[in-house]
């Protein structure tokens, strides 16, 4: 749905205070906390840490591969977050397993056949680019148009190789709920504030 609402913008891969309170202070309208096995990986008495610096109001987001449930909820009620989002092969009827706000991603492109998301339960989906072996943050896109083939059922966030030089086109062309983005905001493998600061501008800039 096409409305005059600034898109949604999700920082991904936080790992310290000082990016959180500056994304937050940009705009970001959620910040996501990695716990699985990645370069941008925290702990959860990281993660927790860094969320009790947070002004209220902004969404804090745990990504999750292929975790137990069991696992995904301590770790969602020690660190205070406000959704999961499972990034990994979990199983359509996973989500009843939870008891928080539930964000599915699912990857395409690359010649991988298109989800039925029939199967699948959650607030938000989320596309990212699909790289055999990985399970996200490949840093490149996807053919946007694929998702004309896709009937959302819920609000749309996009990811994959997002950058302040492709975000306003992404934003206008696939006219998503929220984008997501986490290496298209860093120099040198590390995120970049004044990067962050123009990545928000520009997305929530798009009319």
């Amino acid at each position: 749905m096409i409305t005059n609402t600034p898109v949604r913008v999700k920082i991904c891969g936080i790992s310290d205070p000082k990016t959180a309170l500056a994304a937050t202070e940009a705009g970001a309208d959620a910040l996501g906390f990695v716990f699985a096995p990645s370069r941008r990986q925290v702990t959860p008495e990281q993660a927790r840490a860094i969320i009790e610096t947070l002004p209220p109001f902004v969404a804090r987001v745990g990504v999750f591969v292929n975790a137990a449930p069991t696992r995904v909820t301590e770790i969602a009620l020690h660190c205070g977050l406000t959704a999961v989002q499972l990034s990994g092969d979990e199983p359509p009827g996973y989500d009843a397993l939870l008891n928080i706000p539930l964000i599915r991603t699912l990857r395409v492109g690359n010649g991988r056949p298109l989800p039925d998301l029939k199967e699948y339960r959650a607030g938000a989906f989320l596309f990212d680019t699909y790289r055999e072996g990985s399970y996200g943050g490949t840093g490149t896109a996807f053919d946007w148009s694929l998702l004309k083939k896709i009937n959302c059922p819920g609000p749309l966030i996009l990811a994959g190789g997002l950058d302040a030089v492709n975000v306003r086109e992404a934003v206008r062309l696939v006219r998503p709920y929220a984008v997501d983005v986490s290496g298209g905001v860093e120099t040198g493998g590390r995120k970049d504030i004044q990067k962050i600061k123009e990545f928000i501008n520009l997305a929530k800039g798009v009319n």
